[in-house]
């Protein structure tokens, strides 16, 4: 590590930047932070509140103390005087590429400067900033205080001991780094999801299937074994004692079938109609903090369940082994 982690830079105090705050904090670490937004500190100290209940659930460092977040003044400032900085703000290049910039004119040449981009080319965030070599992706997935994978990308002057140290630091935060080892448009995981979000909006746009009957397909089929074994694993395993030979030799021909519609739908009004009402009567009148509460709970409970299920099978559903990309 270029220096010990002791305060946590956030830049972008939304759904992103809260969850990495009340992930640090709950390490026991000190979180500095900025938001743009005149009501960006009480929407940052709610939502880490709103977390504690479940970090508690799961288990506190020593330390660890939602007051040891404090709110600056700039993104500049938060540079300054933080030990690596993890960035959240909105999708757009051009506001990532000025707020690196920013940061690394202010911030000692050996902080890390991560960005939770979900799709963007690091290439292009570094392009023409100070120190571009310690600047890299760290995509995290929401809820970031409990989700463990976060994707670590580099660009073409990142170099690979930023890769390493960068791991390190999102692993001592009890996450699951997974190394990007190709730059490219969308990472691996939101690459995956899209595909999955573009039939989902098709089978609404083509009236076959309610957004709550689309959710309950995965929740109650694929879904829970994705939990633990993922896509490639489940197939292995259709193909019986042949494995993924004799089930791609099996169910490979239904491939070029047309089944699926990866280009997206139009988003008409009456679609978005449809997901928006569709969604509402899934939420049942529950407001959002008290579905995010929901959620945890279940979160937690599914993680807890895996890391029993490891320890009497010996069989780890994460890789604890080091440098395994």
């Amino acid at each position: 590590m270029p220096r010990e982690i002791r305060t946590l830079g956030i830049v972008g105090g939304g759904v992103i930047g809260s969850g990495w705050a009340a992930r640090a904090l709950a390490r026991g670490l000190n979180v500095v932070a900025w938001d743009p937004s005149p009501t960006g500190e009480q929407a940052l100290r709610d939502a880490v509140a709103n977390a504690w209940p479940a970090l508690t659930r799961i288990g506190l460092a020593e330390g660890a103390d939602p007051e040891r977040l404090a709110v600056l003044g700039s993104a500049e400032s938060v540079a300054a005087v933080a030990d690596f900085v993890q960035e959240s703000a909105p999708e757009r290049i051009e506001l990532k590429r000025k707020l690196h910039h920013a940061m690394a004119a202010a911030a000692p040449a050996d902080v890390i400067l991560g960005s939770s981009s979900s799709g963007l080319l690091p290439s292009e965030i570094q392009e023409g900033a100070r120190h571009p070599e310690r600047i890299v992706i760290g995509h995290p997935f929401n809820p970031v205080y409990l989700l463990p994978l976060v994707e670590v990308v580099g660009g073409r002057q990142t170099t690979p001991e930023t890769i390493r140290a960068a791991s390190a630091f999102y692993a001592s935060l009890g996450m699951k780094p997974l190394h990007v080892r190709n730059e490219i448009d969308g990472y691996i995981a939101d690459r995956l999801l899209e595909a999955l979000w573009r039939e989902a909006l098709h089978l609404v746009a083509d009236g076959i299937a309610t957004t709550k009957e689309i959710d309950e397909a995965i929740c109650f089929g694929a879904g829970i074994r994705w939990a633990f074994m993922g896509t490639n694993l489940t197939y292995h395993l259709a193909g019986g004692e042949g494995g993924m030979r004799h089930m791609l030799e099996q169910f490979g021909p239904a491939l070029e079938l047309p089944w699926t519609k990866l280009v997206a739908p139009k988003l008409t009004d009456t679609l978005i109609d449809r997901m928006v009402e569709g969604t509402q009567e899934q939420a049942g009148g529950w407001p959002i903090k008290k579905i995010e509460r929901w959620r945890d709970e279940r979160i937690i409970r599914i993680l807890q369940a895996l890391e029993s299920a490891d320890r009497d099978t010996g069989h780890p559903t994460y890789d604890p082994r080091p440098g395994q990309d």
